[in-house]
């Protein structure tokens, strides 16, 4: 759940610094900070925190405290910056070791040190990003993420260097740089995608030391070096790429390197470069392939599945044909999840935002999920500005909102904003249709009271996905998959009582389908727990991994 927190040094009970806030902030809560420049040494360790500015864009700077620190730094937690200035000294700017960063829309400089480094088997998301004028643009090492549609400008030496590394580098612009481009080395093996590197004052891309690359519809021109040069020991290839260079041969492959190259493009044939931000990123069918059978695997939801692949169908084809030069209409990703609890809901919608992710619909299938006390707050003008903060905390992703007719039901305080986190969900979704997938989910009834809070809102979702109560069937397969996964095995006895009491069990308002058959393992669990350790003696590998109806009588009688 998203707690905010806010940062003025005007404002009367918010935090002056955001050193300060991100110092108590829980985990999964976002920082939202007032227009100002601010001095600060950042460090996150063990949580999820989201940094974003209150008004927009260029309005809020963060620089180093002192020309040695950096300005944040995150070990084993979570950090997100969302449009923000960052400047450092000597120090990287941003440093993550050990956990996970992401960077949208922000612009990074250093004076002395990278811009960016990530190490330590970290992963990271660098989005939109303007990075520069540094020492060195990004520097990766031991990693993994990708770096979509930045700007990686004005450096003194490497613009990327990767190392022991994996990275997806897809639509930037890299130029300017004293050195090279890309520097590729010590194992790592990046993607490279539909990017421009340029005015480089060495190679363009320089792979070595039993290195790989795999450089595709790129445009590298304009450097001193050659445009590619892999070096002995090294493998990769060269795929529809247009290179030119003033320094020799566009492409040096040494003796004892093992290169493809193939039907180079012209420029201008295919959008490259940090500008060409609405070309299409290709689908990867295997993972598109491997979701759907996730999908497909889930204990019944029959219904669903088929609405879901429609979608899914839908979208593939609109990719294909767009890719082809026909025209798309327009469509958004945002759904209706109604039902009762414990049907999947939340399940379904991770694999959705996974496959759009693994479509290229968008940069990442990260999943955010909010309730009411999330987006609504305490007083005028609170609410719009919760509700914006956590709806950008998910772009590029799924925002995911239980409960949603929550909004509009009140309170009875007389003091009630759920109506303010409607109407600006409804502007918001449609300002940025293409940029996230917002999903509702409720009770069917009382999901259709929250449409009608406002005349817009309806519009603005694609489809309707109705899920259904667990049949006694399905409910007892759900619960032996659950036993399975724990490494324990129900008799036949068991399986035939575990039947019997999904088939009596109540469906009240309370019923809670797939929680249900949660709850009866953890019972059923402990009470075999409870059992062998009245044995007296130290339990067989099959005693120990055997459920049987004793258990569940048990467990009942409690």
């Amino acid at each position: 759940m998203v707690e905010t927190l806010v940062v003025s040094p005007d404002r009367p009970g918010a935090f002056v610094t955001i050193g300060e806030a991100l110092e108590v902030a829980p985990t999964g809560s976002t920082v939202v900070v007032e227009p100002g420049t601010y001095l600060e040494a950042l460090r996150l360790t063990g949580r999820e925190v989201t940094i974003v500015p209150a008004q927009g864009s260029g309005t809020v700077t963060v620089q180093a405290m002192a020309a040695h620190a950096s300005v944040a730094v995150v070990r084993h937690g979570s950090l997100i910056l969302r449009e923000l200035t960052i400047e450092g000294g000597d120090a990287p700017s941003v440093a993550c070791l050990g956990g996970r960063l992401e960077l949208v829309g922000c612009t990074v400089s250093a004076q002395r040190a990278p811009a960016v480094r990530i190490g330590a088997r970290s992963e990271f998301e660098l989005t939109k990003c303007t990075i520069g004028p540094a020492q060195v643009g990004v520097q990766l090492d031991e990693c993994r993420g990708s770096i979509v549609e930045c700007e990686i400008v004005d450096i003194v030496e490497d613009g990327v260097l990767v190392r022991y590394a994996e990275p997806v580098i897809r639509n930037c612009t890299i130029a300017d740089c004293g050195h090279r481009g890309l520097y590729v080395y010590e194992y790592a093996r990046p993607t490279i995608i539909r990017s421009e590197v340029c005015r480089a004052g060495q190679a363009g891309v320089d792979v070595a030391q039993s290195a790989g690359a795999l450089v595709r519809q790129c445009w590298i021109h304009d450097v001193r070096g050659p445009a590619v040069r892999f070096r002995a020991g090294c493998h990769g290839s060269v795929e529809e790429s247009h290179v030119e260079s003033s320094g020799g041969a566009p492409i040096v492959v040494e003796p004892g390197a093992e290169v493809t190259v193939r039907e180079p493009l012209t420029p201008g044939r295919t959008p490259v470069g940090a500008a060409s931000s609405d070309t299409v990123v290709g689908a990867d069918a295997e993972r598109v392939a491997e979701l759907l059978a996730d999908l497909d695997a889930l204990v019944g939801l029959e219904r669903v599945k088929s609405g879901v692949h429609s979608i899914i169908d839908e979208l593939q084809v609109n990719e294909w044909r767009r890719a082809a030069g026909l025209s798309v209409g327009m469509s958004g990703h945002h759904l209706i999840f109604a039902g009762p609890p414990g049907t999947g809901k939340t399940t379904v919608a991770r694999l959705y935002g996974a496959l759009l992710k693994a479509l290229g619909v968008l940069p990442h299938g990260r999943f955010r999920e909010v309730s009411r006390r999330d987006l609504v707050g305490q007083y005028l003008g609170h609410t719009a500005e919760k509700t914006s903060a956590a709806f950008e905390s998910a772009l590029g992703g799924v925002l995911f909102i239980d409960e949603a007719y929550t909004l509009s039901r009140a309170t009875g305080t007389g003091n009630d904003f759920g109506q303010e986190a409607i109407d600006t969900l409804v502007k918001l979704m449609e300002d940025h249709r293409h940029e996230i997938a917002v999903i509702v989910a409720g009770y069917s009834a009382e999901m259709q009271g929250f449409l009608d809070a406002n005349p817009g809102l309806a519009s603005r979702f694609t489809a309707t996905i109705e899920f259904t109560n667990y049949t006694p069937e399905q409910l007892s397969e759900i619960f032996e998959r659950m036993a399975r996964a724990s490494e324990y095995v129900p008799d036949p006895g068991l399986r035939e009582a575990v039947l019997t009491h999904f088939t009596l069990l109540p469906r009240d308002e309370s019923f809670g389908n797939a929680r249900e058959a949660r709850k009866l393992f953890e019972g059923v669990r402990r009470a075999h727990a409870n059992r062998l350790r009245r044995l007296g003696r130290v339990p067989t590998p099959e005693e120990l991994m055997t459920l049987t109806a004793a258990d569940l009588d048990a467990h009942l009688q409690r």
